[in-house]
């Protein structure tokens, strides 16, 4: 049988230059040991001193979690780090969903970081009522942000805590203090009773909000403009620069109902556009005015010193209420009462009168 000669492709592709790998390999097989060896105390400890993001993160990922094992660890390492902390403005920002929250962080965030400023993002993300999952999308929304060395974001579930403050969002300023962030931000998922949690752990509260949405004044109903210490309207760009100059003046207007806060300071309103760019010096410039005025008269101080005291009833609190659920024989009565209840058998005060007499038995 003849052979038929191989004809040559008219098609040829070179070889190109050799791509280089995707990853730093020292830096992952880095993370990689990081990850498989269990750090102790001292060896987390040193980590966050020295800045250690990997272990930062390690640290902060102890401290949410609900394991026995974990909370003994995370409460060691947050004593040795205590000392190191308290050295931040620690800055609360909320506002309806649709405020451009992110945008404004990201825009102020890189201001602060082209400024030679550490920043730490403390970001909460609702978590699902049926899953109990998170997005935990901040960093994608702030890729800007989240790429800058001077930077770190840190996005937390809230896993079902009130409002979506999670409950160990303050303990986790105080790593990212003592890892030498020297400003702090901590964002709400948006205007409700989480508030008053995140207004008990910062500086300076910072609200929000946007003109034209109908909104504007609803922040009086809430109660939120009681606690804010700045307002922002933010989106004021291209054809809403009036409207947002309006809601301004309206707010202003507001915050004279109220009387004067313990601090002493009196609310501004600003206006920005955080797509743009602008206002945003003036923000960061109110909030470092803030800062100068409480310090002078003590307020600064002797808040943090209040919260402090806050913390540990709500900490004495949230234990409580972990021991009860964490009982095994309130666990095994509890379906049982269930069921009374929903028969019409029981009432629910008496249902909860003799369970917690059961509970102290």
């Amino acid at each position: 049988m003849r052979k038929t000669k191989k004809q040559d492709s008219a098609l040829k592709v070179n070889d190109g230059i050799p791509q280089p790998p995707s990853i730093d390999e020292n830096s992952a097989q880095r993370f990689i040991n990081i990850k498989r060896k269990k750090l102790s105390v001292d060896e987390y400890v040193s980590g966050i001193l020295k800045g250690d993001r990997t272990i930062l993160s390690k640290a902060i990922t102890l401290v949410e979690s609900s394991l026995i094992e974990h909370q003994n660890i995370a409460q060691q390492i947050i004593e040795q780090c205590l000392p190191h902390a308290g050295k931040s403005i620690r800055l609360g920002i909320t506002g309806v969903p649709g405020a451009g929250k992110s945008t404004f962080i990201e825009a102020i965030g890189k201001h602060l970081t082209g400024n030679n400023h550490k920043l730490a993002v403390l970001a909460i993300d609702p978590s699902s009522e049926r899953s109990k999952g998170s997005i935990l999308g901040d960093k994608t929304r702030m890729e800007d942000l989240s790429n800058d060395s001077n930077a770190f974001i840190r996005p937390s579930p809230s896993a079902g805590s009130l409002g979506g403050v999670a409950r160990k969002t303050r303990e986790s300023v105080v790593l990212c203090e003592a890892a030498g962030f020297d400003t702090i931000f901590i964002e709400t998922v948006g205007v409700g009773q989480s508030e008053t949690a995140v207004h008990s752990m910062v500086d300076f509260f910072l609200l929000i909000q946007i003109a034209g949405a109908g909104d504007e004044l609803q922040g009086i109903k809430r109660g939120i403009m009681e606690m804010a210490d700045g307002i922002v309207i933010n989106k004021a760009d291209g054809s809403n620069i009036d409207k947002a100059k309006l809601a301004a003046a309206e707010f202003r207007n507001a915050l004279h109902l109220f009387p004067l806060s313990d601090s002493g300071w009196s609310p501004k309103v600003l206006t920005c556009s955080s797509l743009k760019k602008t206002g945003v010096n003036e923000v960061w410039e109110m909030i470092s005015e803030y800062s100068n005025f409480t310090k002078n008269n003590s307020y600064f101080k002797n808040n943090r010193r209040t919260q402090s005291k806050y913390w540990m009833y709500e900490t004495i609190n949230n234990q409580l209420m972990d021991n009860f659920y964490g009982n095994k024989e309130i666990q095994n009565i509890l379906p049982q009462y269930e069921k009374d209840i929903l028969a019409d058998r029981l009432s629910s005060f008496i249902a909860a009168k003799n369970i917690m007499d059961k509970y102290w038995d």
